[in-house]
């Protein structure tokens, strides 16, 4: 990190608190150019992020905290800001990710919880403060997979194998958009979700892609996580758990088995950008961490596609002439029972 970056946060921290008194720890970064410190001030601790402003831009950030803050999503509060530099100085959620408290015994319960805080979240009335996730941008993200991980297998596809892709793009993007519209965090999963000392609610961070989308989204986000896998039976459990919650209007012609392949169908969507998203940042980024889940995001999309005759053409594409070369380059995932 240059010195001069350095040099502005410590001036800016010391102007906020109006004191130099303070230790700042940087932490691990994330798949982005914002980096995080930790800064200790007093007994208190804050945190600072830091978003260079011709890398990352905050005000989205900002905007959608203040909104959510209002409309009593727990997110952190935002004690300081200045967007002109990109630094926001924020309450201190703590070190606990809800990642690390999940297993066999605890997962239903923090499931629940998480699912509880959605279904509120899909309360509020987003229209005209989020982007749409529209047709277009459910297309382009899919796209990732032939931009990005179809090349790095060295898979050029015919003319007959472009257009069936489309074709199979086309009915999961026209799946998504004809589900109830309604908030989408866009990355609610283990690893945004945390557990502030003292409070039932989940914390929620990493929110500053939101969108107006499906209302399937952020549940398989949780449950069919990239980074965390549980048994499919189980995951549909979850489901139904979800569907039970959501209000009248979201259950209107579309019973649970309706929602269930809505919520496939979204979840297959999503796997298809994440294979793409996850071989870019390795080969535009040079970011290797993420190759490692790559084989159990596959194995969820053809274990979850299994059933639907819509994308059987697809996935026998898949099968045949790119799971060989895949599983030669990011390796073979192996089942948890």
């Amino acid at each position: 990190m240059n010195i001069q970056r350095e040099q502005l946060i410590q001036s800016w921290i010391t102007s906020v608190l109006g004191s130099d008194k303070f230790e700042i720890n940087y932490l691990a970064g994330d798949a982005s150019f914002r980096r995080y410190a930790r800064i200790h001030f007093n007994n208190k601790s804050f945190m600072l992020m830091d978003a260079p402003p011709d890398k990352e831009d905050c005000a989205p950030f900002v905007t959608i905290d203040e909104f959510f803050h209002e409309n009593g999503v727990r997110v952190p509060q935002i004690i300081s800001k200045d967007l002109t530099q990109g630094f926001l100085l924020l309450e201190d959620f703590g070190d606990i990710l809800l990642s690390t408290l999940l297993n066999d015994e605890t997962v239903d319960l923090y499931y629940e919880q998480s699912f509880k805080q959605l279904i509120q979240l899909q309360q509020i009335d987003g229209i005209g403060s989020f982007p749409e996730y529209s047709y277009e941008k459910l297309i382009s993200e899919m796209e990732l997979l032939t931009d990005w991980m179809l090349p790095s297998l060295q898979i050029k596809p015919t003319s007959d194998e472009l257009a069936l892709i489309k074709r199979t793009f086309a009915i999961l993007a026209n799946a998504a958009v004809a589900q109830p519209q309604v908030i989408v965090h866009r990355d609610y999963h283990s690893r945004n979700l945390m557990k502030v000392e003292g409070e039932t609610d989940l914390g929620v961070i990493d929110f500053q892609d939101a969108v107006i989308g499906a209302d399937t989204y952020d549940l398989i986000s949780i449950t069919r996580d990239a980074y965390v896998q549980w048994n499919a039976d189980r995951v549909y459990s979850w489901f139904k758990l979800f569907y039970d919650m959501l209000p009248e209007a979201s259950k209107e012609d579309r019973d649970f088995d309706q929602f269930k392949k809505d919520a496939d169908f979204m979840a297959i969507q999503r796997h298809l950008k994440i294979l793409g998203i996850f071989v870019r940042l390795f080969e535009r980024d040079g970011k290797s961490g993420y190759l490692k889940d790559l084989p159990r995001v596959m194995w969820y999309l053809i274990e979850e596609s299994k059933a639907y005759d819509e994308l059987k053409p697809f996935m026998q594409y898949i099968e045949e002439k790119v799971m060989p070369k895949f599983e030669e380059k990011y390796g073979k995932y192996e089942v948890v029972a």
